[in-house]
C-alpha cells in the first residue's frame, strides 16, 4: 500500500473505482495506505455486521445519514447523523441499520493492516462461515452468536 496519495474521492465513488459488496452492503473505498484505510458504507434497513474484534486496529464510524444500533463492548447504543463512534482495538463491536432508510457512513481504521485485503477477498461472498474463516486470516475475529 505505502504512503497516502493526495487527491479527492467523490461521494458515491470508490478511489480508483473500487467498490465492494460486503454482507449485502455497498462499500466504496475512499483511501488505502499503510497508516489508514477509509470506506463509505451504504446499508439498507436491517443490514448489519455482527460483533467482531480488530485486535490490531482502531476503528471509527461517522454517521452521515440514517440510524444505527451499535453494540460496543457488550452495551447497545443508538446513534444517528453527526455521531462519531470510536472503537479501540480489541473491543468487541457490531452494528445494524435500525432505521427505515439507507444508512450512509464513513468508516476508517488505523493502521490499515489487512482490511483492504479482507474486503477484496470477501466481496460478493454469501456464505457467512466463509466470511468468518477469511476474516480470521486478515486480523478480524468474529464472535460466536450469543446463547
Amino acid at each position: 500500500m505505502g504512503e497516502l496519495n493526495a487527491g479527492i474521492t467523490p461521494a458515491g465513488e470508490g478511489d480508483g473505482g473500487v467498490v465492494w459488496n460486503i454482507l449485502g452492503q455497498t462499500y466504496y473505498m475512499k483511501e488505502s495506505c499503510d497508516a489508514s484505510f477509509a470506506f463509505e458504507v451504504m446499508g439498507e434497513p436491517g443490514t448489519f455486521v455482527p460483533p467482531h474484534i480488530h485486535p490490531t486496529q482502531d476503528e471509527f464510524i461517522y454517521i452521515l445519514r440514517g440510524e444505527m444500533e451499535l453494540t460496543l463492548a457488550g452495551s447497545i447504543h443508538r446513534t444517528g447523523v453527526g455521531s462519531l463512534v470510536r472503537m479501540p482495538r480489541g473491543i468487541p463491536h457490531g452494528y445494524k441499520n435500525i432505521g427505515s432508510r439507507t444508512v450512509r457512513a464513513l468508516f476508517w481504521v488505523s493502521p490499515a493492516r489487512k482490511l483492504h485485503e479482507l474486503f477484496t477477498r470477501i466481496h460478493n461472498l454469501t456464505d457467512p462461515a466463509e466470511v468468518v474463516r477469511i476474516s480470521a486470516t486478515c486480523e478480524v475475529e468474529f464472535l460466536p452468536p450469543p446463547g
